[in-house]
């Protein structure tokens, strides 16, 4: 019973951790405007892909990702600082688009290969971006391994990945539905809402990274 209720706390932790940060039903709209000549078909289809694609880098990020970075001598600050400026990259440039050219914008991704654009920019960063990255990272650096428990804490990391891999499955692959509801003009001032949201995020988490080398950086020069 002690495990289960360890087990509840991690899933607990990992999806209120998680999905804020990957925020689905925030990323649809920037989904739709750049999917906006694909069919409502091949859109599920292209969003079911975003959706393994994203299991497959939190659950790595979670179980692999502090060996990867140790690996290859990268701290957890400079995948922020480097994350953080592709993340103001790509919301700067949705911010530009404006609403006189969104579907100009939008031709950027042609329905004749569907999934050519379905890991980078849609999955990566614009799903599962460098904040959700890092966090997963930290969760897995900080799960409990101690003697009887690591079973449950791999499944437990599996199933919270799984039920967000759904969620933004349902929020992308339904993200029309969404645009119906609120038309247009509705859809416009969400997308350029976002895509300033998605600015500001880039930039808290690039000084994130850059407050923690700055930190650091005393005990390097001692």
């Amino acid at each position: 019973m002690d495990f289960m209720i360890e087990a509840v706390k991690s899933l607990f932790l990992i999806l209120s951790a998680l999905f804020p940060i990957v925020d689905p039903l925030g990323g649809s709209p920037i989904f739709l405007a750049m999917t906006r000549e694909y069919s409502p078909s091949t859109r599920r289809a292209l969003s079911w892909r975003i959706a393994m694609n994203s299991f497959f880098l939190l659950v790595g990020s979670y179980f692999i990702g502090t060996h990867i970075l140790t690996f290859f001598g990268i701290s957890l600050p400079v995948v922020q600082v480097g994350g953080g400026l592709i993340v103001i990259s790509t919301g700067w440039a949705l911010l530009k688009r404006g609403s006189s050219d969104g579907q100009k914008g939008a031709q950027s991704l042609q329905p004749e290969d569907p999934f050519h654009n379905a890991f980078y920019p849609l999955t990566l960063p614009l799903t599962v971006g460098p904040g959700s990255i890092s966090v997963a990272i930290t969760l897995g650096a900080n799960a409990p391994h101690h003697k009887g428990f690591d079973l449950l804490s791999i499944l437990t990391a599996i199933v919270g990945s799984v039920l967000l891999s759904a969620s933004i499955f349902l929020c992308y692959g339904f993200a029309d539905r969404l645009a119906r509801i609120v038309g247009p003009t509705g859809m416009t001032v969400i997308l350029q809402l976002t895509s300033f949201l998605l600015v500001c995020i880039g930039v808290q988490i690039a000084w994130n990274g850059v407050s923690a080398l700055l930190i650091a950086l005393p005990m390097h020069t001692r």
